[in-house]
């Protein structure tokens, strides 16, 4: 009954966050204060990703003229072009393997890590590190291809160079979708855009080559006539199965 009572609040204030995310796509234009994008940027840190490796960059765009020049670069979407600003999600190895040198510096000195928590925790960061060194190598590529090729389970193999940055996307893709809950539990919106022109908002953030963009977040306040039409999903029965 003790956890039911403190569970109960919980998912209720998330069901009404998630139930108030929406894509939207008419923005007020109006300033966003700095205190609560810096917030919903903290929150989406906490995202999840493979090894702890967090192989991603969240461009804040606050210069108006790249956050124009970008908004371009999403072939004028109505989104892009009224938002207050823009999240950028940049994906690569080398911030993957960034993130674990600092990582492993964090464990070696970290005072709140017993013995066998620190043992663990560089081992892991050890283990993740050579994967990142190795996966992309280019005697992996053709594996894939046909491993793919035999059995399309194996698509997302994270090997091979086409491999690593799908891989390193989807935990973009993870801090993406917690960013966009962190928005609408902060009391913005947000609409997620994949089609853009990548290598114009590549060139224009100076993002290094192997850097892959999963998704631009546009975040702002809806407008008062911003079109919110019935939402409509799959059925639990259809889109679940049981086993």
């Amino acid at each position: 009954m003790t956890d039911q009572t403190h569970t109960e609040p919980r998912w209720s204030h998330f069901c009404e966050v998630n139930e108030h995310r929406r894509a939207i796509r008419d923005f007020d234009g109006a300033p966003l204060l700095d205190e609560d994008v810096r917030a919903v940027l903290q929150a989406a840190l906490l995202a999840p990703s493979s090894g702890n490796l967090q192989p991603y960059e969240l461009h804040w765009l606050r210069d108006t003229d790249l956050k124009q020049r970008v908004a371009e670069a999403c072939h004028a979407q109505r989104a892009a072009r009224s938002a207050s600003t823009l999240v950028v999600v940049a994906a690569s190895r080398r911030i993957g393997l960034r993130t674990a040198a600092r990582q492993l510096q964090h464990v070696e000195h970290a005072t709140d890590l017993d013995a066998r928590s620190r043992t663990y925790h560089l081992g892991q960061v050890r283990k993740f590190t050579r994967f990142l060194k190795l996966a992309p190598l280019l005697l992996w590529t053709p594996m894939r291809a046909l491993l793919s090729l035999l059995n399309p389970v194996h698509s997302l193999l994270p090997i091979g160079t086409s491999g690593m940055r799908n891989w390193a996307a989807r935990s973009g893709i993870y801090a993406a979708q917690t960013l966009m809950l962190a928005a609408s539990a902060r009391g913005l919106d947000s609409c997620p855009m994949e089609g853009f022109d990548a290598p114009k908002v590549a060139k224009a953030l100076g993002l290094p080559r192997g850097t892959v963009i999963p998704i631009v977040i546009a975040l702002g306040h809806r407008s008062a006539d911003a079109r919110l039409e019935p939402r409509w999903r799959r059925a639990l029965t259809d889109a679940v199965i049981e086993h």
